[in-house]
């Protein structure tokens, strides 16, 4: 926990290219809670810093919309 902000990680299949980083991005900050959004393709993953908890399958429900996989989120 950062203070009174969360950090979670979630693991992400399917990202290609810069493109792919910044759909994911622009899609994750939108939500209501979030307050920053790292994307690394290498590792596939997106580090979110976080204002409120947001549920797994909110998160889910945004990478697969995408057309991503959601593997998997940790805390």
């Amino acid at each position: 926990m950062f203070g009174n902000k969360l950090k979670k990680v979630i693991y992400i299949e399917g990202m290609s290219c810069s493109h792919c980083q910044k759909r994911v991005e622009e899609a994750l900050k939108k939500q209501k809670g979030v307050k920053e959004v790292k994307v690394d393709l290498r590792d596939k993953k997106a580090e979110v810093i976080l204002d409120r908890d947001i549920s797994e399958s909110e998160f889910k429900e945004i990478i697969e919309d995408l057309g991503f996989k959601f593997k998997k989120i940790e805390d």
